[in-house]
C-alpha cells in the first residue's frame, strides 16, 4: 500500500515572497523523503488552492491524504478553517488532519540558527535579550503557547526572552515587537535581537521587521530551515499511522 500523500496547507499571501518560501520548504522536504508524493495547496490568494489539489488527487486515484497545516499554533486556521475545507473535499478521501509545527524543540534550534545566521555566536546567549516575535492572534491557545516557547527558550542561557505580536491584538498581556525591544533594553541586556516566530514574509513579519528598528540583530523567518522541514515529516509521520491502521496496514 502506498504512503498517504502529505498535503502541505499553507496560508497564501498576496507578497509574492510568501509562496515562494512555502514552495522552497516543501522542496527540502521532498529531498529529506525521496519517494514521498507532497503536494501544496493555499487557502487564500494563492494556487493551487486545497480544495483544487484534493480534487486533482482524487480524480488519479489517490485514496489516504494527510493534511499538514502549516502553522506554529493552533489558531482560528487550525481549529475551524482547514477542517472546513477538508470536509467538503471529495468523499473517496481518506484525509487526516495532522497536528500543527509548533511547538517543538526543532523549531528553537531553527530560531538560534536564524539568530547565528544574523550575526550572533553561542558566546552572545548570556549578554542578548531576544524577543519571540509571533505574528498574533486572537486565539488565547496561541498566545499562551507563544508565552511558554519564550519561557522555555529563556532557561537556554540567554539573557531574557520576551513573547510579542506583531498585531495590535495582544491577549494575555503579550506585547508588541517594539515594546518587547524597549523593556528588553530596560532590563539591561548588552544587545537585542528580535527572532520571527513566522515560517514565510508577508505584511506581519513585516511589521515585526519594523518593530525591531530598536534592535541590534533582526533574523529571517524560519522558512525552509532544515529543522523546519522534518518537523513536516515528524507531524506527517505521527499522522499517518492512525490513518494506515483504520484501512488495515
Amino acid at each position: 500500500m502506498p504512503d498517504p500523500v502529505l498535503v502541505v496547507v499553507a496560508h497564501g499571501s498576496r507578497d509574492p515572497r510568501h509562496a515562494a518560501t512555502v514552495h522552497a520548504l516543501v522542496e527540502r522536504v521532498r529531498s529529506l523523503r525521496p519517494g514521498l508524493r507532497v503536494e501544496t495547496g493555499f487557502l487564500d490568494f494563492n494556487v493551487p488552492s486545497v480544495p483544487g489539489v484534493l480534487e486533482s488527487l482524487a480524480a488519479r486515484g489517490v485514496r489516504d491524504v494527510v493534511a499538514l497545516p502549516l502553522l506554529l499554533t493552533r489558531a482560528f486556521h487550525a481549529k475551524a478553517d482547514i477542517p472546513a475545507v477538508l470536509r467538503e473535499a471529495p468523499s473517496r478521501l481518506r484525509i487526516t488532519q495532522a497536528e500543527v509545527l509548533g511547538p517543538s524543540p526543532l523549531l528553537m534550534r531553527a530560531l538560534e540558527r536564524r539568530l547565528y545566521e544574523a550575526g550572533l555566536s553561542p558566546a552572545d546567549k548570556a549578554s542578548t535579550g531576544v524577543v519571540l516575535a509571533s505574528a498574533g492572534s486572537t486565539d488565547p491557545e496561541a498566545g499562551a503557547v507563544i508565552a511558554d516557547i519564550a519561557r522555555e527558550w529563556r532557561h537556554t542561557g540567554w539573557c531574557a526572552v520576551r513573547p510579542a505580536f506583531a498585531s495590535a491584538v495582544t491577549p494575555g498581556g503579550i506585547p508588541r515587537t517594539e515594546d518587547a525591544v524597549r523593556a528588553l533594553r530596560a532590563l539591561g541586556c548588552a544587545r537585542v535581537a528580535v527572532a520571527p516566530y513566522v515560517l514565510a514574509p508577508g505584511f506581519l513579519p513585516d511589521r515585526i521587521a519594523r518593530g525591531a528598528a530598536g534592535a541590534d540583530v533582526l533574523a529571517d523567518v524560519l522558512g525552509p530551515a532544515p529543522e523546519v522541514a522534518r518537523v513536516v515529516l515528524r507531524r506527517y509521520d505521527a499522522a499517518r499511522t492512525p490513518a494506515l491502521r483504520a484501512v488495515g496496514a
